[in-house]
């Protein structure tokens, strides 16, 4: 019979990676049990938006689990409440790193207002286009760890909501960590979704 598992694994970077030639790449990781249940921070009040397209936008940002992702140390089973939906320290690879021995990685972005490290500088179409398309606000394509393939048929007034909830947001400043492309070393620990079936 075959089985079947979902494993979360996180990598912490600044230790020293096996390097033996019966290299097995669970020996650098740890299991762990993300944060799935997390509140969502109340938004300020906002003159552009009105109080109900604010307070659903909570409820669907909360619906849809976006600081499971979104908040840092929430990958890792320890999340930082001053930081909810501000970006994670931790990333995911895009890529498998049972295969590659470094990985493409994302690190979850900044949701919060922040000018400098968030989407302060988004207008409401950057944002939904983003949810909906996985397009940046510069063009460039996201990639689908990020599950906007499954988003793109959210209504258009759901959309928005949330895109006025994050825009009321009170502003975090949290940098998080740049992208790392495939085959290049990680300086910030990540974690692997996968699925694996056994060979037998």
């Amino acid at each position: 019979m075959r089985k079947y598992f979902l494993i979360a694994t996180a990598l912490v970077t600044l230790n020293a990676c096996s390097t033996a030639s019966n290299y097995n790449p669970l020996d650098d990781y740890q299991q762990l049990t993300p944060a799935t249940n997390l509140p969502t921070p109340v938004a300020l009040s906002n003159g552009n938006f009105t109080v109900e397209q604010v307070e659903r936008g909570q409820y669907l940002v909360g619906l849809l689990g976006c600081g499971s992702c979104h908040t840092n140390g929430a990958l890792t089973g320890t999340p930082n409440r001053q930081q909810l939906l501000a970006g994670s320290d931790t990333g995911i690879a895009w890529s498998n790193p049972l295969v590659d021995r470094n990985p493409g990685i994302v690190y979850p972005a900044n949701l919060t207002p922040d000018i400098e490290t968030g989407i302060g500088s988004w207008s409401k179409q950057d944002i939904i286009r983003m949810i909906q398309t996985g397009m940046s606000k510069h063009g460039g394509q996201t990639l689908a760890v990020m599950p906007w393939p499954s988003y793109a048929n959210i209504h258009a007034d759901d959309i928005t909501a949330i895109a006025a909830y994050l825009k009321s947001l009170s502003p975090v400043r949290h940098q998080v960590p740049a992208e790392v492309m495939r085959g290049q070393k990680a300086v910030a620990p990540f974690i692997h979704f996968g699925v694996y079936q056994s060979k037998l």
